[in-house]
């Protein structure tokens, strides 16, 4: 691992924060971005120098320009950048959905995102390397029922990647994409709004992901040799054959 920093976004819980904790485990500075910043703090006691903690809202243009100009003030690089914050509202079809719930969605993972990449990319092509991982999502590729706009909003991450990886070819930066498919997390409890009984009833019967396979990805995909761009990862479970479509095991039904 290179002596710059990571920046990992949403990364108070699930895979944001089990990406950070695998490169922590490598020795890698991890600078860790969420709004919940009481949850950052355990990061930083434990690891100390190894992690700068911010409560940085990713909706927030300024605050997120201002969180990477102090991280790089004293000359350090942004090796890595790991957009992860988003999250998915609603559970209806689209003329049911609540148009504060699309702001929201498309405020987090599409307006956010772009605000972090903006950041971190000047300074990466000014080092001649840098790699920037999206989070994205199986939703992008494969529709399922409600799914309408977070789904949109994935589809956006999805063909950004590849856009943004023409866009800097030739600058020795690296863009990824890690899709997974269904990752058991605080995710499915924000979407049914803070329900954790049916966030609980969605994974019975089934094994999803966890988020350190996804973590893992993330890992290997920043551990390729320099001169290999590792363009799209899709990660399902074995019990999710097929897009979204699950096989539960009888005995949990």
């Amino acid at each position: 691992m290179t002596a710059g920093w990571a920046v990992v976004t949403g990364a108070s819980a699930g895979i944001g924060r089990a990406v950070a904790d695998r490169l922590l485990k490598e020795g890698h500075r991890v600078a860790v971005w969420a709004r919940r910043e009481d949850r950052l703090a355990e990061l930083a006691d434990r690891h100390g120098d190894l992690v700068r903690a911010t409560a940085v809202d990713v909706r927030d243009p300024a605050a997120v320009a201002a969180a990477a100009g102090a991280l790089t003030a004293d000359g350090s690089a942004i090796d890595l950048l790991v957009n992860n914050a988003g999250l998915s509202l609603g559970l209806g079809p689209f003329d049911d959905g609540d148009p504060a719930d699309w702001h929201t969605m498309i405020q987090t993972n599409v307006e956010g995102l772009l605000a972090c990449t903006r950041a971190v990319l000047p300074g990466m092509r000014a080092a001649g390397r840098g790699h920037i991982v999206n989070i994205g999502s199986l939703a992008a590729e494969y529709p399922f029922m409600g799914g309408n706009v977070y789904a949109a909003s994935k589809a956006f991450v999805h063909h950004l990647t590849d856009n943004l990886r023409v866009d800097v070819h030739g600058s020795g930066v690296r863009v990824t994409c890690v899709a997974p498919g269904m990752v058991r997390s605080e995710f499915a409890t924000v979407r049914f709004g803070g329900d954790g009984e049916r966030a609980a009833a969605l994974y019975a019967g089934i094994e999803p992901l966890a988020p350190g396979d996804v973590a893992e990805a993330v890992v290997w995909a920043y551990r390729s040799p320099a001169h290999v761009n590792v363009n799209h990862i899709e990660l399902m479970a074995l019990d999710q054959p097929y897009g979204l479509a699950l096989t539960r095991r009888k005995d949990d039904r």
